[in-house]
């Protein structure tokens, strides 16, 4: 099963490591790079997160929390595909 990035959620870790790099660049690469991590276990768990219960089909849209952040992912056959990524102060994205 292979990881896909939807464009939304590349700018979503760009955006978090650049508010994250304003006051701590080294936390800014620790975090981004841990989070990075954790969304590379989806593959061989893709149950990790907590089911989105407005997801149109149940269990196909999916919530990893880490820390305070949240991973928005969507389970398919041969891929997982990462939808959005925000910090949960922001809200829902």
């Amino acid at each position: 099963m292979r990881l896909v990035y939807t464009d939304e959620a590349i700018e979503d870790l760009k955006r978090l490591r650049e508010f994250i790099a304003v006051h701590n660049p080294s936390a800014a690469r620790t975090i981004a790079a841990e989070l990075v991590g954790k969304v590379e276990l989806l593959p061989d768990f893709p149950k990790m997160g907590a089911p989105v219960e407005i997801a149109p089909i149940p269990g196909s849209i999916r919530d990893m929390v880490f820390g305070k952040y949240v991973v928005r992912y969507s389970v398919h056959e041969s891929a997982i595909i990462i939808l959005r990524v925000w910090h949960h102060l922001e809200g829902e994205r």
